[in-house]
């Protein structure tokens, strides 16, 4: 198993996770002593008609895992709870330089609103469905002032955050 300080050839490898299961990876690679990176954002989603803030891997279904080539135990990754496999082209794994995932790791990654002033949303569900919009400001947690032309007229409704997504 790779520790942390063992000396040879460490290097950072990709890992590919199962769908959603890049945080219990995480924790499986972790308890059998490797040393990983998870890079994360906080972003602002709608659950249950409320806007919440939750924490998501920066790059889905991957993660990193540092491993030493002559001393490290490469077997029992696969097989761990939450990995699909380890990246590779050809016959060659895909490593990361140490600089970008010291980056990565130090990196505060601020919290990404779900919705910025200015941008065109579409009304998902109601009397209003299939409308779009320009998204103004939040109004609460729950709701969202929404900029619509109705009758040949701009319009400010106040809409709930869950009847909204971004238009295409």
């Amino acid at each position: 198993m790779q520790h942390e300080g063992t000396a040879g050839n460490a290097s950072w490898y990709v890992v590919h996770t199962r769908p959603k299961q890049e945080f219990r990876a995480l924790e499986q690679l972790r308890n059998q002593g490797y040393e990983c990176c998870l890079p994360t954002i906080q972003l602002e989603k709608a659950q249950r008609g409320k806007l919440a803030s939750c924490t998501e891997p920066l790059f889905a279904r991957y993660l990193f895992i540092r491993l030493d080539d002559r001393t490290s135990h490469w077997s029992p990754i696969r097989s761990t709870r939450g990995v699909s496999k380890m990246v590779a082209f050809g016959n060659r794994f895909a490593t990361v330089r140490d600089d970008v995932v010291d980056a990565l790791q130090k990196a505060p990654l601020a919290m990404q609103p779900m919705f910025v002033p200015g941008e065109r949303v579409a009304i998902t569900y109601g009397p209003l469905a299939g409308l779009e919009g320009i998204f103004q400001m939040k109004d609460g947690e729950a709701r969202a002032m929404v900029l619509i032309e109705w009758m040949s007229q701009p319009q400010k409704l106040v809409l709930a955050i869950g009847t909204l997504q971004k238009a295409a």
